[in-house]
């Protein structure tokens, strides 16, 4: 398995080393870390471009280099310098390069501690990557590894394809499972409507708990948030700082690729912990 880690020299790069190397950590994985200049390479620049893409691409290695430096003795990782549109444009041409089963990137230099800003990148991942997008919240700092995957289900149909995702990656690892479903309850609406709609999600979740422990060999649970927003609804549920969130594309996404929903974009701006996006119809291992 390898990740593409995508690195800037600033605390956001960090932050996205530090989560690849936990993830790593739990199955061996290899890192890719990567960090993409503009078009075009020195050698196809004009003067005086061309003195400024050599300044620009020394710089960029020396940072590699240092990023390297970062990671653990027992992750293994190599460097790539990538030349494209734009950074994200070269992070996914490095994922399709080799294979990889996620790219990681850190929030946005402005984001609220242990939560997410989306900056340019995350925005044009979140959209269009045909894998998985880790994203580490502001101020992650690495644990020794991943203890536990929460993997966040709705309560209509079409979570089955997440929730393999879920089931084999806990299974791998030989971590528990967490299963949540976050419900907004709306003051406005009669006390049986909401409680109507409390029971159909929990059956839903329940469901979806008991087909997950059918083929997991590690614990399942769930838990069904209540807030008067989505917001509240997480705000309400307990995080262990070295777990992450899964959670699915939007149905709007096209097969395969990525397409946030308002419920997903909720979510990633109160999570305090690292999430994965994972592409609507993913088959594949994270």
């Amino acid at each position: 398995m390898r990740y593409i880690v995508g690195y800037t020299p600033d605390q956001r790069g960090a932050e996205a080393i530090a989560l690849a190397a936990s993830i790593a950590r739990t199955q061996d994985a290899h890192l890719d870390l990567v960090h993409v200049l503009d078009n075009p390479r020195p050698e196809d620049a004009g003067f005086p471009e061309r003195g400024v893409q050599e300044i620009l691409t020394g710089n960029a290695k020396v940072w590699l280099e240092e990023a390297l430096a970062m990671l653990p003795p027992d992750v293994a990782a190599q460097t790539h310098l990538r030349y494209a549109e734009s950074f994200a444009e070269g992070l996914m041409e490095v994922a399709a390069e080799v294979d990889a089963g996620l790219i990681v990137i850190g929030a946005a230099k402005r984001g609220v501690l242990k939560h997410f800003t989306i900056g340019t990148v995350a925005n044009t991942l979140l959209h269009t990557s045909p894998v998985p997008v880790a994203l580490a919240p502001s101020g992650y700092e690495s644990s020794s590894s991943i203890t536990r995957i929460t993997c966040a289900v709705g309560g209509r149909e079409g979570a089955s394809e997440l929730l393999k995702v879920a089931v084999d990656s806990s299974s791998r690892r030989h971590v528990p499972l967490r299963l949540i479903s976050l419900l907004a309850v709306d003051e406005s609406h009669a006390k049986d409507a909401n409680q109507f709609q409390f029971a159909k999600t929990k059956d839903r979740i329940e469901e979806l708990v008991a087909t997950a422990a059918a083929s997991a060999n590690t614990d399942v649970t769930s838990v069904l948030a209540q807030g008067s927003t989505i917001e509240d609804a997480i705000e309400n549920l307990q995080w262990n700082d070295d777990e992450i969130v899964l959670i699915g594309s939007s149905r709007l996404a096209e097969g395969r690729k990525l397409f946030l929903g308002r419920t997903a974009y909720k979510m990633l701006h109160e999570l305090p912990v690292p999430m994965i996006v994972v592409p609507r119809d993913y088959g594949l291992n994270l």
